[in-house]
């Protein structure tokens, strides 16, 4: 199959290569039910050495910076109380933390989750953290950005491999809010 955007040399249906995504990313593919079929959402063989935007899009096609997006998770704290979430933007973007993620967590302070509590609540790489499967009662912010392009390139839960998701398929993943303003 040929990939939707990019330049890559496998491209394959995730529900056809889930042994190549983390327990959760995998798991998310195989109970699917949005309106976009499983089928439609694309894994890429990526090499690790190729991560950085800059590098990744030289090698895999320039059309890429403008489609691709992150996945950043946040902790919102209030009181005692901290509030993981993810927040997916353009990569040409960054997240507004400490304006719209703040007030729409209802949170006197936030900022990037650490390392070691992104990938231990996830389960998924640094570096490839993405919306799908991440915990179901997380809020997953999204950019309206995303959602409108007809396929982005997100993270595969690891390094190695990316996913090639219809845009408006973020929108209906548990827990997502479409905020404007969240990609600055």
């Amino acid at each position: 199959m040929r990939a939707p955007i990019g330049d890559f040399d496998t491209a394959v249906p995730a529900p056809d290569c889930l042994d190549e995504l983390t327990a959760p990313v995998a798991d998310a593919v195989r109970h699917w039910t949005g309106a976009v079929p499983a089928d439609r959402i694309v894994y890429v063989e990526t090499d690790p050495q190729w991560a950085d935007t800059a590098v990744f899009v030289e090698h895999y096609g320039h059309d890429l910076l403008d489609k691709s997006a992150n996945c950043v998770v946040v902790a919102g704290k209030r009181g005692g109380e901290t509030t993981l979430a993810a927040c997916l933007v353009l990569s040409t973007t960054k997240v507004d933390v400490n304006g719209v993620v703040r007030r729409q967590l209802g949170a006197r302070k936030a900022s990037f989750a650490s390392t070691d509590t992104a990938t231990g609540a996830t389960g998924m790489e640094y570096g490839g953290i993405t919306p799908i499967g991440l915990p179901c009662d997380w809020p997953l912010l999204v950019d309206p950005a995303v959602v409108d392009l007809p396929y982005v390139l997100v993270g595969s839960g690891r390094r190695r491999g990316k996913l090639l998701v219809p845009g408006k398929a973020f929108a209906e993943l548990p827990g997502a809010v479409v905020l404007a303003g969240l990609g600055v």
